[in-house]
């Protein structure tokens, strides 16, 4: 899972990156402070692991992952070239999904880009400027696709859904509000690269002081209003605590949350968000060997499955054998969980659930 940080100058998105990363991308009180993209790789929180680690006295534990990306900033003109904008553009097609860090506080000696807080402006600009940008491919599409439109049938219905795809960004919607309608339609337009395609998580950077008041501030609830009408997630984050949260020893950390009433960190809740709206879960491996948590898409089959841990594993799939998380800690042990028959064999019609302890038995 690969997600873009974006945002306008100076709200807070580069404060974010380097506490969910520890990376320390420089944060710094003007524009474009961040050139060249930063990349993060960054351990998916799982209490199922170090359960398990206990239970199989295994040997390492390796948690599924995310890689985040802190994208330069944006302003207008962005699609045109102006600020950063062509490595800003070239850097967010390459991610999963986009997480847009909205500016939802006060602050005097933080300079916004456009002179005052605005959430729904700020979401608008960078919408607009990557409409426009999915615009221009679209014109060069759409004039090479004409050409053998009137000769070849294919080609002619591609035309047709180019055109469509062409008419909603004309109206200042996404494209990804055409998904969903026509599965080979929905094949074309994923292949079509397009950045407004990409599912978009609304991060509402809030201050110190709200988050300690649990205060949902006005500014807030537009950004909440915007999401929900684009069927979008939002979620509220104070980028400036998580990095004060990432500079402790974990002990110190459980405390600090304590002290300000919340019972999880902005990025937790951010990854929470982030696999509801890629449709991802995790199954988990266990041995005295390795614990491992492998991420796959909501419907994935167990040869599917399979194939994330190796290649020979799917094309050689035999069976699955499977325990559930939960079934295998009330029973205490795996054999334990065997006798009471919570250990079931599946075949390759199986479709695997969040939390499945699975052992593939495959032949090549």
């Amino acid at each position: 899972m690969k997600l873009g940080i974006v945002g306008l100058p100076n709200v807070g998105k580069s404060t974010l990156f380097n506490a969910l990363t520890k990376a320390g991308a420089e944060s710094a009180n003007y524009p474009f402070c961040t050139i060249e993209p930063n990349v993060g790789v960054v351990a998916v929180p799982d209490e199922r692991l170090g359960v398990l680690e206990k239970m199989y006295n295994s040997q390492k534990v390796v948690p599924a992952i995310v890689e985040f990306v802190d994208i330069a900033g944006l302003i207008k003109g962005a699609s045109k070239g102006e600020g950063l904008g062509n490595q800003f553009l070239s850097h967010i097609r390459e991610v999963d999904a986009i997480v847009q860090v909205v500016r939802c506080f006060e602050n005097e000696n933080i300079v916004h880009v456009d002179k005052t807080v605005d959430p729904i402006r700020d979401i608008e600009t960078i919408n607009l400027e990557l409409i426009f940008a999915d615009m221009e491919v679209l014109e060069r599409r759409i004039a090479k696709t004409a050409k053998t439109a009137k000769s070849d049938k294919t080609a002619a219905q591609e035309l047709e859904i180019l055109q469509n795809i062409y008419k909603v960004l004309e109206e200042g919607n996404p494209a990804r509000v055409l998904v969903g309608s026509d599965a080979d339609s929905d094949l074309f337009i994923q292949s079509l690269g397009l950045i407004t395609t990409k599912p978009v998580l609304y991060a509402a950077n809030i201050s110190e002081e709200d988050l300690i008041g649990q205060v949902e501030n006005e500014y807030v609830k537009k950004v909440r209003e915007f999401a929900a009408s684009e069927g979008a997630e939002a979620f509220v984050i104070c980028a400036q605590i998580e990095q004060e949260l990432s500079e402790l020893p974990d002990d110190e950390k459980e405390l600090f949350l304590q002290d300000l009433n919340i019972s999880s960190t902005g990025f937790d809740r951010l990854i929470a968000a982030s696999y509801k709206l890629l449709g991802l879960i995790s199954y988990l491996t266990a041995g005295p060997q390795e614990v491992r948590a492998w991420t796959i898409t909501v419907g994935t089959k167990a040869p599917e499955a399979a194939g994330k841990i190796h290649s020979d594993f799917e094309r050689g799939f035999i069976r699955a054998e499977i325990v559930n998380f939960d079934d295998l800690v009330h029973s205490g042990s795996y054999s334990a969980a065997k006798e009471k028959g919570l250990v079931r064999l599946e075949g390759k019609e199986y479709v695997v659930k969040d939390g499945d302890i699975i052992l593939f038995r495959f032949n090549v």
